[in-house]
């Protein structure tokens, strides 16, 4: 459930995610949702009875070359997982990147309306073209369809249709399923054709090969630059009527109900569309700019990008935890939903902090 709306495969290519301690075959008791994985989280998730957690940071990130009980933290941690039952789940980056994921619920937490992406993903998709008798078209797209392919935006089941004809001769070591091997066949056949994220590109192939009715099935692949409809950094939005500089900080505080905030001044327009980015986004910066937004609220700027959008835009930076908690709540929502039969089972969100930034 959780793959087919973040998958792993839309992920950065050199982050970490999915299941980083555990089984899938374990039989799902209670799940802790965290941003990060710390002694107190394991301990809730221990009290609490939960079998697996979820956390939106990686506790394994980088290679692991040995387990060192007596001085590493993560070691330990990875140790008690272990020994409690529990496992880890992780979505970094592909939450990140998803619709409804990160960005978008950080830009409802701010009460933003009409919210898209704003900068979609590119050059992550393919078109592939198959050519299949006319009678056997309607079960052998759905055969595609379930593979996850066929979707753009908001739709799903999309393909184009042309009919032609199609010829082949098999040779004798052929077994051609219309017609005779060694004579020339001529059969109706459409072309079907239908876009696929990269990472369904192989299950949708393997699919192809499986439930085509010919023997050696012919099918294109084309590499397309469209941008994802459904996978991009970032998301910008409208506020329900117009603000300025300083009530929009206000908001901003009270919404994301931090202490306090750095920013830089814009235009000194009122703020109408607003851009924002869950975590470290601040090379989204001209992305913002480009989009005609008002303010652009995201976490971890470096000095000198202040300098750049200074008299520009509105630019905050509202904490890397900050920007990035609420997103457990479309996590949660997502698995309360997918679980909505099974009431033994209970969702519950870390009730700590794992921030360690403090403020003096």
């Amino acid at each position: 459930m959780l793959e087919d709306w973040a998958p792993p495969g839309a992920a950065w290519e050199k982050d970490n995610v999915g299941l980083q301690v555990g089984s899938r075959r374990d039989k799902l008791k209670n799940i802790l949702l965290c941003l990060e994985v710390d002694e107190e989280v394991l301990k809730e998730a221990i009290k609490k009875k939960c079998n697996l957690i979820f956390s939106h940071h990686p506790l394994i990130f980088k290679p692991i070359k040995k387990l060192d009980l007596q001085k590493d933290k993560q070691s330990n941690l990875i140790a008690g997982l272990i020994k409690n039952n529990i496992s880890l789940y992780s979505a970094h980056t592909n939450l990140d990147f998803t619709r409804d994921g990160v960005s978008f619920e950080l830009a409802r937490i701010l009460k933003l309306k009409n919210i898209s992406f704003l900068q979609n993903e590119e050059g992550n998709q393919f078109k592939v073209v198959v050519f299949v008798p006319s009678e056997n078209l309607e079960s052998f797209s759905e055969s595609l369809f379930e593979t996850g392919a066929g979707i753009i935006g908001n739709y799903e089941k999309c393909s184009f249709r042309l009919n032609g004809e199609g010829t082949f001769k098999g040779n004798e070591k052929s077994n051609p399923s219309v017609g005779k091997k060694g004579e020339l066949e001529k059969v109706k056949e459409v072309r079907l054709e239908l876009i696929a994220d990269a990472w369904k590109l192989n299950h949708l192939i393997s699919a192809v090969k499986k439930y085509h009715p010919y023997e050696e099935p012919a099918y294109d692949i084309y590499p397309l630059k469209n941008r994802n409809a459904n996978y991009g950094a970032g998301a910008v939005g409208y506020l329900e009527y117009e603000m300025s500089e300083k009530e929009f900080l206000k908001h901003t505080v009270s919404s994301l109900k931090t202490g306090r905030l750095k920013y830089c001044s814009g235009s000194g327009k009122k703020i109408k569309k607003v851009a924002v980015c869950g975590g470290s986004g601040s090379d989204l910066t001209d992305a913002a700019l480009n989009s005609g937004a008002d303010a652009f609220i995201t976490a971890d700027i470096k000095y000198h990008t202040y300098h750049d959008a200074r008299g520009k835009i509105l630019l905050v930076d509202a904490g890397h935890y900050e920007t990035e908690i609420g997103s457990l709540n479309a996590v949660k929502r997502k698995i309360e939903k997918f679980l909505m039969d099974k009431e033994t089972i209970k969702v519950y969100k870390y009730s700590g902090s794992t921030n360690p930034v403090k403020f003096y």
